[in-house]
């Protein structure tokens, strides 16, 4: 297995959450509150999960390699996909900051939950597409065995530094809110 097939499939789980937020943001608007306890799980999985886990092999690990063999940090597609991650983590600050307030009713802070939930997944799915389709390949392309066998090596730590058991939690939270919000399955890529 190469290193950014574990990180596409991660994206599958994201994606998954993605449109559990999706819906999430919806029926808030539809009923005119938030229910905070599901917000907040869906945000906690979105920092930890996507962000602290998986976006940090990303940032640490994948491009740390890729500009070893050459590719530019500040510009070029190292430099977009880490725009992205900091424009994500924007709207995910957004968000968090309005689930009281949403959950009490209040019409601005749904709508803003709402707006942002809606920008973050819409930019994170255009995001893993960039990554799926055009980064990862271009990243393989560069890296000869021993770079795969690193990055594997170096994943492996990354997952463990995150702790024990906190892969499966995520999966299992990602799980859970699916079926609370009748999310199936993650659109697969295009």
């Amino acid at each position: 297995m190469r290193a950014t097939e574990i990180l596409m499939n991660e994206h599958r789980l994201i994606e998954k959450v993605l449109s559990v937020v999706d819906r999430m943001a919806d029926l808030a608007l539809q009923r005119g509150t938030l229910d905070p306890q599901k917000a907040a799980q869906a945000i906690d999985f979105i920092r930890t999960f996507a962000d602290k886990c998986h976006h940090a092999k990303e940032e640490d690990v994948l491009f740390v390699r890729m500009e070893a063999v050459g590719f530019p940090h500040d510009n070029g597609p190292i430099a977009v996909m880490l725009h992205d991650h900091d424009s994500g983590r924007a709207f995910v600050r957004t968000m968090a900051s309005v689930v009281e307030d949403a959950a009490r009713g209040d019409g601005d802070a749904l709508r803003t939950f709402a707006d942002n939930a809606h920008r973050y997944t819409e930019m994170l799915r255009e995001h893993i597409q960039k990554e799926d389709k055009i980064l990862y390949p271009m990243a393989d392309q560069s890296f000869d065995k021993n770079d795969q066998a690193e990055l594997l090596a170096a994943f492996e730590r990354a997952d463990n530094q995150a702790g024990a058991g906190i892969h499966e939690k995520y999966v299992d939270l990602a799980s859970t809110l699916s079926s609370q919000y009748g999310v199936s399955e993650a659109p697969r890529p295009r």
